[in-house]
């Protein structure tokens, strides 16, 4: 090759075939937007976002097969992005949650029919004025805002980069992708949009404040480093002669740079997880978001955003372990205890979940704080636990309607068992499995990451979280009282009849959740065999 001569780059295209085809299929989504009849989106728009996340799930099982998980683990994309076990293990379970959120978006038989035409959970004209007379009118040309499933494949799309990113840029990169769309499909809700647009806009903001927050630190660990890469930077902090750049010899000596860029990003992280004290955003975006994208937000974002926080932390970082891991300590205690204590205040559903979640990023902290093969795996299997549970829990939620719409005050559910003993008995088994109550899939997933934590050493987190589980316990339990043994209201909520697609996502979850508590063995072999980062 002439000096001069540009290389063009070598992409591993097979490799990297789960993104392709999500972003692929949001681009085509768009498109449909664009060019196609309006009468005819909804089912293109349905059946193109199931098959793409069908057919990408299958290129992650290709990718495994082929041994992409285990021994031929390779960082591709000009080295920006990591093809390994615990980056294929998060794809699939972000692909599977995506799957089931597009059928909880593409479900019409909750709300009332509005002039003839069955209706979503998504506002006919979101740039209306709530109420106003443009989205009268939207309701009576019967329009649908069918743009949510391309938005819905871009937030998959960029969730599935986020945990597999070898790169600083491509990092920053993926969180955006993932979350722009969030942003938006917060702010869609049919009902109470002033409310979803409250949340839209908390979201945004503090967001962009932890997006902030993830490009300083990623400047800072550059001017340490001179270079974005993951093992580029690993090689620095371990002090590696040959990774010594010479313009850069003065400046990698500089400690308060590694520091500081490494907390900043860790920052960054620790809001898409939801995490004490970078939580605030969590309940009013949970309550106010349509609950279809609460319940994905909640399953796909955590997992992506754990994946992420693992490789900077074991790839990027280890050499910082006993600076960055007492911090963790910390906000992995604080989220167990607030998440937990607060919950029982809760007196909608919704935000009782939130707070749950903030509950549940501490427990599964206990697992990344190990530092150790069985920390990543018994991390992995709790993400893919808790995804299903809570999918399975927001979906229930969708079904219990009064007058106004989802009825998510808890004092409407006293005598839901009841009304509807079976949704109600599904619904506790959700609560159960978010307690830890053995032969549920949240038993086996707080009993890895507690057991992957002692074995570390960290037993004092361990007692924490038992004694937050047991405080937790408490006020899921007390739903599932509430729901048996009160008495039902005269004018109380009903149980709406959801079409197959709901039903299939409740019955899935708690499929789910019974099979990883009753044998959960293979599924933790799995998880285990998954858990090598590739360097």
């Amino acid at each position: 090759m002439n000096p001069g001569e540009l290389q063009a780059p070598v992409i591993e295209w097979a490799a990297l075939s789960p993104s392709l085809i999500v972003f692929g299929a949001a681009i085509i989504g768009v498109l449909i937007e664009a060019f196609a009849p309006r009468s005819v989106r909804y089912t293109a728009e349905v059946a193109l976002g199931a098959l793409a996340l069908v057919g990408a799930f299958a290129a992650v099982v290709v990718l495994a097969s082929d041994g992409y998980a285990t021994s031929e683990a390779q960082v591709a994309g000009m080295g920006s992005l990591a093809v390994d076990g615990p980056a294929l293990f998060l794809q699939g379970v972000i692909l599977l949650v995506g799957l089931v959120g597009v059928f909880l978006f593409a479900e019409r038989r909750l709300e009332p029919a509005a002039h003839g035409a069955a209706v979503d959970s998504f506002a006919a004209q979101p740039a209306a004025v709530p109420g106003g007379p443009a989205e009268r009118e939207a309701v009576k040309a019967r329009h649908t805002t069918t743009e949510i499933f391309p938005l819905l494949l871009f937030a998959v799309g960029g969730m599935l980069l986020f945990p597999m990113a070898n790169d600083l840029l491509v990092l920053f990169i993926a969180l955006e992708v993932l979350s722009l769309p969030l942003y938006l499909l917060c702010a869609l809700a049919r009902r109470r949009r002033l409310l979803s647009q409250e949340a839209a806009l908390k979201y945004f903001l503090l967001g962009a404040f932890a997006s902030a927050f993830l490009l300083f630190g990623i400047a800072m660990l550059y001017g340490y480093a001179g270079t974005v890469t993951y093992s580029g930077i690993a090689d620095v902090v371990s002090g590696d002669p040959a990774s010594v750049n010479p313009g850069l010899a003065a400046t990698m000596g500089n400690d308060a740079l590694l520091l500081i860029g490494g907390a900043m990003i860790t920052v960054g992280l620790l809001f898409k997880v939801g995490a004490v004290p970078f939580h605030m955003w969590t309940p009013d975006v949970y309550q106010g978001a349509p609950t279809p994208v609460t319940g994905f937000m909640a399953a796909a974002t955590k997992v992506a955003a754990f994946g992420a926080l693992l490789r900077l932390l074991y790839v990027v970082l280890p050499g910082l372990r006993w600076d960055w891991e007492p911090v963790l300590w910390g906000v992995a205690i604080a989220s167990m205890v607030a998440g937990a204590v607060i919950a029982i205040t809760q007196t909608d559903v919704k935000r009782l979940l939130a707070y749950s979640s903030i509950a549940h990023a501490g427990f599964i902290l206990a697992g990344v704080v190990a530092v150790t093969e069985d920390g990543v795996s018994s991390v992995l299997f709790y993400l893919a636990a808790y995804s299903f549970v809570t999918l399975g829990a927001f979906a229930v939620v969708t079904l219990v309607r009064d007058a106004g719409g989802e009825a998510t005050h808890l004092s409407k559910w006293a005598g839901l068992g009841r009304r509807s003993p079976l949704l109600a008995a599904v619904f506790a088994l959700f609560l159960l499995a978010f307690a830890g109550i053995p032969l549920t899939s949240g038993f086996s997933g707080k009993f890895a990451v507690f057991r992957a934590a002692a074995d570390a050493g960290a037993m004092g987190l361990v007692i924490v979280g038992v004694l937050a589980s047991a405080v937790a316990a408490f006020f899921y339990v007390r739903v599932i009282v509430l729901m048996f043994f009160s008495e039902p209201k005269a004018d109380g909520p009903s149980v709406v009849i959801p079409s197959p697609l709901t039903m299939s996502v409740v019955a899935l979850a708690a499929a789910v959740t019974v099979v990883l508590g009753v044998a959960p063995q293979y599924f933790l072999d799995l998880a285990s065999d998954a858990g090598m980062f590739v360097r």
